[in-house]
């Protein structure tokens, strides 16, 4: 069974929302060079990422360590935010609150949501795969058989890893969970 080593990118230049499309913060690109070390030992030749700044950056010290290009994929970005929707930390804080099956939740994200879990099933080989909170919660979700869109805190630059078989996916661990302060 392959084996999904889903990489939260490292920290973001700006928070969620603030930003279209930031890179990484001078920590992040800290954090992305100590995954990197990490995920060289797993042996995996296979690199996913999402096509957005802040996933393609935490890849690249990993494709320099493996000698690998990481492959863009759509299936393992970001949550698609409505073109409707005008205050999007606000949206994604509703979203990720609830469960999918909520009536809020619109058909093409539970569409996406979906696609998740096809794009990783259909991996024959270990993968390493750089992507986002809501992508990883997704895919553990679905491994759990969860209707929440939020099932952990997954941290920067943390590693869940998964395993697929032919039509299921199963938690092997969990990453590293973010600490979260209200100060």
């Amino acid at each position: 069974m392959p084996k999904l080593y889903l990489v939260r990118h490292a920290e973001p230049a700006a928070v969620w929302g603030a930003h279209p499309n930031p890179g990484l913060s001078p920590l992040g690109h800290s954090q992305a060079l100590a995954v990197a070390a990490r995920l060289a030992g797993f042996g995996a030749r296979e690199l996913l990422t999402s096509p957005l700044a802040r996933c393609r950056e935490t890849a690249r010290p990993t494709e320099t360590a493996t000698g690998h290009n990481a492959l863009v994929n759509e299936a393992v970005a970001e949550i698609p935010v409505p073109i409707a929707v005008s205050d999007h930390r606000a949206w994604l804080m509703a979203v990720m609150s609830g469960n999918w099956s909520d009536d809020h939740v619109e058909e093409s994200l539970r569409t996406w949501r979906g696609g998740i879990g096809h794009a990783l099933i259909s991996l024959k080989r270990d993968t390493l795969i750089f992507s986002h909170f809501v992508a990883i919660n997704t895919a553990v979700g679905l491994a759990m058989g969860s209707d929440k869109v939020t099932n952990f805190k997954p941290g920067h630059a943390s590693v869940t890893i998964l395993e697929s078989s032919k039509s299921t996916l199963t938690v092997v661990e969990l990453g590293q969970e973010a600490v979260i302060t209200l100060a």
